[in-house]
């Protein structure tokens, strides 16, 4: 094989390795983000996990209402009915998501379950299918909106895992 050949080859081979970095830095960096949303809100740091979400950004939730920006998805998590359940005993937990890429936006789909303890037991308060809208910005990518909708055999949910 020509030396000009050789070249080629391992600059393409080095170019297609970087763009495999670069893509399983950027599914690792959203993998990281949406684990971060239970712990921030079951230690009750409110502003951490709205931290989460571009300053546009939507959690809407259905039944519950829509919040958009830092400010309201803070005052979301801060009010009475997340209070009481936190400090009643509550975990907040997601699936691992299923991240799709296209440049510099992202779509990724979990479930998501909150158990609540009782007193006696804990027990399986909510299971939820979950749609993330991500995208990339200066300090990394954000949730632009996040869907939450009950899986309780609605088709709404059910087409959020689509």
């Amino acid at each position: 094989m020509p030396e000009g050949s050789r070249i080629e080859k391992l600059e393409h081979e080095v170019a297609a390795l970087r763009a495999m970095v670069a893509r399983l830095s950027d599914v690792e960096e959203i993998r990281s983000l949406i684990g971060g949303y239970g712990p921030a809100v079951d230690r009750g740091d409110s502003m951490a996990a709205a931290g989460l979400w571009a300053d546009d950004g939507v959690y809407d939730l259905g039944e519950l209402g829509s919040r958009s920006g830092h400010e309201a998805i803070a005052a979301l998590l801060d009010g009475a009915m997340h209070q009481e359940l936190i400090h009643g005993g509550a975990a907040h937990l997601l699936g691992p998501p299923r991240i799709d890429l296209d440049g510099d936006e992202a779509t990724a789909v979990c479930h998501s379950c909150v158990i609540r303890w009782t007193g006696d037991v804990f027990e399986l308060f909510r299971v939820a299918a979950n749609r993330w809208a991500l995208r990339r910005t200066p300090l990394g990518w954000r949730v632009t909106e996040r869907t939450n909708r009950l899986l309780t055999g609605s088709a709404d949910a059910r087409a959020l895992f689509a």
